[in-house]
């Protein structure tokens, strides 16, 4: 299994855009083998940065799955606005990408 998690800092007042964003994008993750699961995740408010921490969670039967995703006309077509939204981001997402070690049910 692989997760692949991107991590967004949202400007203060910009939580409600940015998932209403998300809820309304086409996503096109079910149309991929390998995929099994996605998951917008909001983290706690910073108090003192009014900035609110965000995490896409994506779960992939592998990393190769994955990376097909990452290479896929489906990718291109559900990131093709993901600039279009200034003053929503305090700064550039960040990726992590994760292999299982061991699960447990």
């Amino acid at each position: 299994m692989f997760i692949a998690m991107n991590r967004f800092s949202i400007n203060p007042g910009k939580q409600t855009d940015f998932e209403n964003i998300w809820r309304a994008r086409e996503s096109h993750l079910h149309e991929m083998v390998g995929f099994k699961s996605f998951n917008l995740l909001k983290g706690a408010l910073d108090e003192k940065t009014g900035i609110t921490l965000y995490a896409s969670h994506t779960v992939w039967e592998d990393r190769a799955s994955f990376s097909a995703w990452t290479n896929s006309q489906q990718f291109r077509d559900a990131h093709k606005n993901a600039g279009a939204h200034s003053g929503i981001h305090a700064g550039h997402p960040q990726f992590e990408g994760f292999e299982a070690v061991e699960g447990v049910k």
